[in-house]
């Protein structure tokens, strides 16, 4: 931050040519001037205190709350006129204790005698004392340091602790203060929309962090099958979303697939998928499968949903050690597909598709066996990937759609990554932009 330079007058930042260094459009002092915002203050919908910022102070009269004690009772500040030619509305205190009943939300910009004694600090050799106090008491206004004449080096210390600009006392005049009052709140709302941008930033960032430790990490050490995977959120800017998808191998050899998806695409949706994700490979290697472990996730899904509506579809798949056969489970889920050489790539059963986990209480999932062969590929798959419009009309794509896409890509010769990416890339194609859903899609293929 600027710290204004002493001279045989003081000159508000406004004035000295400060204002086009901290104007966040490059502008002059003038121009910064005349673009001046009042901010005061209202509690956003999450019941924050944030800045309350009009974009034209023509239609609002500027208010200025001084905070000053004077023995003689005389006014220190002059009548002013803002660049609209409109009274700028003073408001005095003598003491911090008035200032807060006075800080009201149409306050723009508080005045602060430094020489006034802080609660507590009347012995203290803290000179800033008041200031401190009186930023804490107002982080989100505008405040001008008045101190004496010839104590510059007072006042851009008052600056640097947090004072927008500072003043000589016994120079104050209409024209000079009402620019240092409009420069002051337009540097005030700057500095309060970098910090707002700085903490999106950061709060993205943590976001981010947080939601690729929450991708699940393939656990198939000792096993033979190649594994990949395409995962794609549908809310904006999210890196997570409410499909969930998971891989491990237990000791005896078996590998177990997942794949689900939790209605809806909010971030609580988000979080319940990460449970159910986490409850299922705890209890898969716990040893427990098909409808035992299903039942168990769903008084999972029911102790931690935030509403009774809320349900989620599973297909889980136990894939024997030989590699050669497996057990599916349905829980009101898409039947994966299965492509075997010299064979068009076909959808697995589902007539013994039990409901989705969270809608019927003590359901059932029967566990289908299912014979795979020698040499395979399987593709576990959210909805997502099969409910994208075709083209401008409302016709979807379909399990059908898919199952031919999915045959002609194979003969072109796309396996593993590049069979999943170049399926997500035409399945959005075909929409004609961004899928709105969740797609996630798992591959595993088995070559001797």
């Amino acid at each position: 931050m600027p710290v204004p330079i002493p001279r045989q007058r003081a000159i508000p930042a406004a004035e000295s040519g400060q204002a086009q260094a901290a104007s966040p459009r490059g502008g002059s002092a003038e121009e910064s001037a005349k673009d001046v915002s009042p901010a005061g203050r209202t509690p956003d919908t999450a019941g924050n205190t944030t800045d309350k910022v009009e974009n034209n102070t023509a239609h609002t009269n500027l208010t200025l709350l001084l905070i000053e004690d004077d023995p003689a009772g005389s006014p220190i500040v002059p009548d002013m006129l803002d660049q609209a030619g409109k009274p700028i509305r003073v408001r005095t205190a003598r003491n911090l204790t008035e200032a807060g009943r006075l800080l009201t939300d149409d306050v723009h910009c508080i005045l602060l005698d430094l020489a006034l004694p802080a609660p507590g600090h009347s012995d203290s050799a803290d000179e800033l004392a008041v200031l401190r106090h009186v930023l804490e008491l107002a982080p989100r206004h505008a405040v001008l340091a008045l101190t004496a004449s010839g104590d510059a080096e007072r006042g851009a210390e008052a600056v640097r602790v947090g004072a927008q600009d500072y003043l000589f006392r016994d120079e104050l005049d209409s024209r000079l203060l009402s620019r240092a009052i409009r420069y002051a709140v337009e540097r005030k709302r700057s500095e309060s929309a970098e910090r707002r941008l700085a903490e999106g930033r950061l709060r993205a960032q943590e976001n981010r962090r947080l939601e690729r430790g929450l991708l699940p990490t393939p656990l198939l050490e000792g096993s033979s099958l190649r594994f990949a995977a395409r995962y794609r959120p549908g809310r904006s800017r999210a890196l997570l979303g409410g499909d969930f998808y998971d891989v491990v191998r237990t000791p005896d050899g078996t590998v177990h697939a997942m794949i689900g998806d939790v209605c809806g695409h909010g971030p609580d949706e988000a979080a319940l998928g990460v449970e159910l994700r986490i409850a299922w490979r705890a209890l898969t290697l716990a040893g427990l499968c098909g409808d035992q472990l299903l039942g168990t996730l769903q008084q999972v899904l029911e102790h931690e949903r935030a509403d009774d509506e809320i349900f989620a579809t599973l297909c889980t798949v136990d894939i024997a050690p030989d590699g050669r056969r497996a057990g599916l489970c349905l829980a009101g889920h898409p039947s994966p597909l299965l492509a075997r050489p010299g064979k068009p790539a076909r959808l697995l059963p589902y007539d013994n598709n039990g409901p989705a986990l969270g809608l019927l209480p003590g359901a059932r999932w029967p566990r289908m066996q299912v014979e795979l062969g020698a040499e395979w590929s399987l593709m576990l798959y959210t909805d997502g990937l099969i409910e994208g419009h075709i083209g401008r009309g409302r016709e979807r794509l379909g399990q059908d759609g898919m199952t031919e896409m999915i045959r002609r890509q194979l003969a072109e010769g796309l396996r593993g990554e590049q069979l999943l990416r170049a399926a997500v890339n035409e399945v959005r194609d075909l929409n004609g932009g961004e899928l709105t859903d969740d797609v996630a899609v798992l591959l595993l293929d088995r070559v001797p």
